[in-house]
């Protein structure tokens, strides 16, 4: 059956908390969507991330099979959408704009007005699915530092 024909007829897609059990899957499907992994994508570094706030980081799962994942951060000012990701078999389905309201409305309830979110240069195509969701560009300088 194609994915498309499932989604249409309400398959069992579902939101839940990322576990690490999860993190050899999800790796896979950053990379399978072409997301930019960081030194900090690690089991170490995801690890951490759930020590803050995992109820933000979920998986959208099918037949048992993760075919989204998204990151979210809340920092008590500003709400965060890192790594959001579908598996490229399954875009087109809306999981993203589903998983991008779930997180939306998690922030909310936490207080959070205002959302960010940074998008790679080679990722650029995607800029035109955050717009339909809402978001708009900023033009500001972005600057880091690994310590």
């Amino acid at each position: 059956m194609k994915i498309e024909e499932r989604r249409k007829r309400g398959a069992d897609m579902k939101f839940r908390a990322f576990t690490l059990d999860d993190f050899d899957s999800v790796i896979d499907l950053w990379k399978k969507a072409g997301l930019i992994l960081s030194r900090s994508d690690t089991i170490e570094g995801l690890h951490n991330k759930l020590r803050r706030d995992p109820e933000l980081f979920f998986v959208a799962e099918e037949d048992r099979r993760i075919i989204g994942v998204v990151m979210g951060s809340y920092d008590g000012r500003r709400g965060w959408i890192n790594h959001l990701a579908v598996d490229p078999e399954y875009q087109g389905n809306n999981i993203g704009q589903e998983m991008i309201g779930e997180l939306e409305r998690l922030l909310k309830k936490e207080g959070c007005e205002k959302i960010n979110l940074l998008i790679e240069p080679s990722n650029h195509k995607v800029q035109s699915f955050y717009e339909k969701q809402g978001y708009t560009r900023d033009e500001l300088i972005f600057m880091e530092k690994w310590i």
